[in-house]
């Protein structure tokens, strides 16, 4: 379908973009790419022989077949325009990856709030494991395949399905999983119930013999798919797939005694932290369980999963304090982590927040400051407004108020320089910092750890 296709990609540095875009590589399309930024990403499209660059090149428009651009690509953006103007086709990125979903028998597709790229991950790593060699595009760096992508056969697609602007109602997934569902992304979609509904029409691109797991002690993820066919993972309530006697070891790594239709099958022993991993674990045992028969597989291949990038990801040291850096960006992913630090040994948990729109700030405010004001020290980034003007007139120092009447040590610092400055006075031996957002707060943890290539 796409063989020596002219294919370009505007906004081609995105982890999901740039994973599509290497696909099209190998499947020896002509691949091209503009990015406002050279970053890791950039560098090793360039290095698999792609042409990326980071100005607008309208000859290449000119000269594609397909152009294909991220949401995050602004719709004045001069690139989109001018191929709009030559009637090029033009395809958003959730759109072609639907597409491109055609090819392949199995697509697996992991949706909810949070957790997806953990999912993700889990089943990608068992799948891989049991040498099935799936294609696999995952919104997070995973070790395993030393990126965020990998180009396997044509039998199984492994794909992180996003519900922000409806993206995933895009794809064709055959199996699915609804992890949970969470008030977020409050620019598109205003409330709650139109959250829900968003899963529900999701849910119903399952073919009359795909195969949906859901989380049976999520009410929100239960409310989507309440008349659908579905096999049901949990804790608390009676499921399918159920984690029982559930226990944490001296550093925090959970394990479990796992029941498949309440028969206790095996112990499961997780080699990530959090409650919030055993409800991921779960679900990726119940999807791989539907392609892989032996389960003791299945439970031994998720030893080799040891997490992903920015998930309370181990950087290194600033001084004596260890440095941690996590995607965190909503108030209950942000919970998760101050639940894992409390599990692990330390001296002071020493916060380091970017809110991440103003939108979401906007509406989470004071669910963001009852969280962080439990942290010993709270330090405040600016905002990262992504693709947002501040309609919401919302500013760091509401944030830093309503966290101050519970919590004096708690400061906004406008730069990351002036950050490690405040850092280096401040730090005390043993101490935990965690940087957290979905901005590029991630940056500022690699300077911390003297890592220039963050």
């Amino acid at each position: 379908m796409f063989k020596n296709k002219k294919i370009h990609f505007i906004g081609i540095g995105g982890s999901s973009m740039s994973g599509i875009a290497d696909i099209m590589h190998n499947k020896n399309a002509i691949v091209t790419g503009y990015d406002l930024v050279e970053s890791k990403i950039t560098k090793r499209l360039v290095k698999e022989g792609i042409d990326v660059y980071h100005k607008p090149n309208l000859s290449y428009i000119d000269n594609a077949d397909i152009i294909v651009y991220s949401a995050a690509i602004n719709d004045n953006f001069e690139e989109l325009k001018y191929a709009r103007k030559l009637n090029k086709k033009i395809y958003e990125r959730s759109e072609f990856l639907g597409i491109l979903m055609q090819e392949y028998e199995n697509v697996l597709c992991i949706s909810g709030t949070h957790g997806k790229s953990t999912t993700t991950s889990m089943i990608a790593t068992i799948f891989l494991k049991a040498n099935l060699n799936p294609t696999i595009s995952i919104g997070a760096m995973l070790p395993l395949i030393n990126g965020n992508y990998h180009i396997g056969n044509n039998k199984h697609f492994i794909v992180e399905a996003c519900e922000y602007v409806d993206s995933f109602l895009d794809f064709k997934p055959t199996s699915a999983i609804i992890l949970n569902i969470q008030t977020d992304h409050i620019d598109y979609f205003k409330n709650l119930d139109n959250i829900i509904k968003s899963f529900n029409k999701f849910v119903k691109l399952l073919p009359k013999n795909g195969y949906l797991i859901v989380n049976n002690d999520d009410k929100n993820t239960l409310k989507a798919v309440c008349n659908h066919e579905k096999t049901t993972y949990g804790i608390n309530n009676d499921s399918n797939y159920m984690a029982k006697n559930i226990k944490f070891d001296k550093l925090g790594y959970p394990s479990y005694d796992l029941y498949i239709d309440n028969i206790n099958i095996n112990r499961v022993n997780l080699n990530v932290l959090g409650k919030h991993n055993i409800y991921n674990s779960l679900a990726a045992i119940a999807l791989s369980h539907k392609y892989i028969n032996d389960i003791s597989l299945i439970v031994s291949a998720l030893k080799f999963y040891k997490g992903i990038e920015r998930r309370f990801e181990y950087l290194g040291k600033f001084k004596s304090a260890n440095v941690f850096d996590d995607y965190a960006h909503h108030p209950n992913e942000v919970e998760s982590i101050l639940d894992l630090i409390k599990k692990t040994k330390h001296n002071r948990s020493i916060a380091v927040f970017q809110p991440h729109t103003y939108s979401r700030t906007n509406a989470f405010l004071k669910d963001f400051a009852n969280i962080l004001k439990d942290f010993d020290c709270i330090i405040i980034a600016p905002i990262y407004a992504a693709r947002e003007e501040n309609i919401y007139n919302i500013k760091e120092d509401d944030l830093l108020k309503l966290i101050k009447e519970e919590n004096e040590n708690v400061v906004f610092i406008d730069s990351f320089e002036k950050i490690i400055n405040f850092l280096d006075k401040k730090v005390q031996k043993d101490d935990i910092i965690v940087t957290m957002g979905a901005g590029d707060i991630t940056l500022l943890a690699h300077m911390l750890v003297g890592d220039n290539n963050g």
